[in-house]
């Protein structure tokens, strides 16, 4: 059996594209007091558009194991070598974001540096379900995701509430990590960290999700791909009446309803873009998709330091006073639309940087 991998999918890297564009539109309004309402995360319990960028990245990051990793592994004498890589990979993720939260707390002048975040989570997850890619067959991939659901079930329902800073994955962080996590009251010693430890079983489950959903993608199974997406969105929600969906808290009936719909925007990608021809919209973005998320996470950092973020914001809000969401809106485009340039020009030049 051949172990060389299948032809890329331009639906893969449209997509994914397409999340980091949303990515750094949330994460770069020109001022977070006008903010359109789709535009912001669930302030706990819910699901806003917002709520499900995330989860679709690292389903993504599932779904690119199963094409980059599990189609070597199935010669053996590969996979420590692809194991490594993996693990290599995920440390200089891991150590990208330490680096990126230096800066903050540098340039920004927080009260904290913080351990955990977004380029932490990747590069965790990236790394367990990627060895899970190399080593282990779809079924024992199905036994893992269906374990760390009623496992992480079992836990946000047995032990205490699931109330802002006192359910288990707050205690747990703020134990182990405080004061370097997200939010930290030193008076009353409660804290919070939405990217934390605990609450990263559920986004490991949707990068697990998203490495089956890649495998029946990969074997020309696309009707099994869209029942997959139906199931567990329908799941989700009904999961949703018993263990609310909470994107800070990763809930395994988030992961379920946000995974259903990344499963779904896949299949429909993939019959659009793939089967039809349609144009991979969001392509650029995609095929250096780290690369442009940190690079727009650096820049934001310089651009807010020097004062020069919130100038701009000055002359659009002086600009349309009655339409402050607009205006934040606006200035957020604009920034995607500079990296969407400098995405462009790496593409045109076949420039592909991987961490």
């Amino acid at each position: 059996m051949s172990s060389a991998p299948p032809r890329r999918l331009g639906s893969i890297d449209a997509l994914r594209g397409m999340t980091v564009a949303a990515m750094l539109l949330v994460n770069n309004p020109g001022d977070w007091s006008a903010v359109f309402a789709p535009l912001r995360h669930s302030d706990w319990h819910g699901c806003t558009p917002t709520d499900l960028v995330f989860p679709f990245f690292l389903f993504l990051v599932g779904v690119s194991m199963a094409f980059s990793v599990a189609p070597r592994a199935l010669d053996a004498a590969a996979r420590p070598a692809l194991a490594r890589g993996v693990l290599e990979r995920a440390l200089r993720i891991a150590v990208a974001g330490v680096l990126l939260h230096l800066l903050v707390w540098w340039a920004l002048h927080t009260h904290h540096f913080r351990i955990w975040g977004v380029l932490q989570r990747i590069a965790l997850c990236a790394a367990v379900v990627g060895v899970l890619a190399v080593y282990a067959r779809p079924r024992v991939q199905a036994a893992a995701l269906v374990a760390l659901l009623v496992g992480y079930a079992a836990l946000l329902l047995g032990v205490g509430d699931l109330a802002p800073w006192t359910n288990p994955a707050s205690r747990l962080d703020t134990t182990l990590f405080a004061p370097w996590i997200y939010q930290w009251q030193a008076d009353t010693g409660l804290g919070h960290d939405p990217e934390g430890l605990l609450s990263s079983l559920g986004a490991l489950a949707s990068t697990v999700l998203g490495l089956l959903a890649g495998g029946l993608l990969r074997s020309g199974r696309a009707g099994a791909l869209a029942a997959l997406g139906a199931v567990t969105a329908v799941l989700g929600l009904l999961l949703a009446t018993v263990l609310p969906l909470n994107k800070q808290l990763w809930t395994p009936s988030y992961v379920l309803w946000t995974g259903g719909l990344a499963a779904l925007a896949l299949w429909l990608g993939h019959l659009l873009i793939d089967r039809k021809g349609w144009p991979a919209l969001g392509r650029r973005f995609g095929v250096n998709a780290i690369t442009a998320y940190l690079g727009a996470s650096v820049m934001s950092v310089i651009l807010l330091a020097t004062g020069a973020w919130g100038w701009v914001w000055q002359q659009l809000a002086a600009a349309m006073p009655q339409a402050l969401e607009l205006a934040s809106m606006l200035q957020a485009l604009g920034f995607v639309a500079l990296w969407w340039g400098v995405a462009w020009w790496l593409d045109r030049r076949r420039i592909y940087l991987k961490i």
